[in-house]
């Protein structure tokens, strides 16, 4: 009789951060049921004591301590370690500024309290997918180049002059679709419907405040992302 040999599934580990312990535990629950590795924090402060290359998926409640979930988020999308792990917003607040905030940290998707844990977990698996979608069209090219700057799709890495500089996930997928298309105009709409998808809130100016930070980090190659007047963005060279 032949053995067969069934390989090891490694589940996909999420850490989920909020104050509230018992709504910890019933994320935790749940999304262990659908199969997934969690891990819980009840503040910032905790969460950013662990390793947090080994998460795919960061549920981050936005009111807590003294550390909030927006200042969490700014301090991961600056390091270039953990710039790129998708991040959904955990919040009581509802207002269209918090959403815009949320998003322009670069916040993969918001949901308000109370939810149901079916949209919950319906959102997860959205981000995880688009998050895998992402990584697998990486491995046809890895690398995207223009003069010096330099788009490592591999690792989601981008260098200016040799020189490292973190991008957020929003930022990293704008400069690719730009630096892919050179010299095509993209429309805000056009920039939302690929970068963002329809399960989120965005608005228009969103994209602007991504290019306007996006050209700051790369310094020189700033002036090759073009703005034309009443079309949209395109990166000239």
């Amino acid at each position: 009789m032949q053995l067969k040999i069934i390989p090891m599934v490694t589940p996909t580990r999420i850490l989920v951060v909020d104050d509230e312990e018992d709504l910890c535990e019933i994320l935790q629950f749940n999304l262990e049921t659908e199969g997934f590795q969690v891990d819980v924090a009840y503040s910032a402060e905790e969460a950013l004591k662990k390793d947090l290359n080994h998460y795919k998926l960061i549920l981050l409640d936005v009111m807590m301590g003294e550390i909030s979930g927006f200042k969490m988020a700014r301090i991961l999308h600056d390091n270039q370690k953990t710039a790129s792990i998708p991040i959904i917003f955990l919040t009581a607040k509802d207002t269209e500024n918090d959403k815009i905030t949320g998003f322009n940290i670069g916040a993969d998707d918001y949901i308000s309290k109370p939810f149901s844990l079916r949209e919950v977990i319906a959102r997860v698996k959205a981000v995880l997918r688009r998050s895998e979608s992402a990584q697998d069209e990486s491995d046809t090219n890895k690398i995207l180049s223009f003069e010096n700057l330099e788009i490592h799709l591999d690792n989601k890495k981008v260098f200016v002059e040799g020189i490292e500089v973190p991008f957020t996930k929003k930022e990293f997928e704008i400069l690719k679709l730009l630096l892919e298309n050179r010299n095509r105009v993209f429309t805000r709409e056009e920039i939302l419907s690929k970068v963002w998808t329809d399960e989120v809130y965005v608005l228009d100016r969103t994209i602007d405040v991504n290019i306007t930070r996006m050209r700051k980090k790369i310094g020189n190659y700033g002036k090759n992302i073009v703005t034309r007047l009443g079309y949209g963005y395109c990166f000239e060279g």
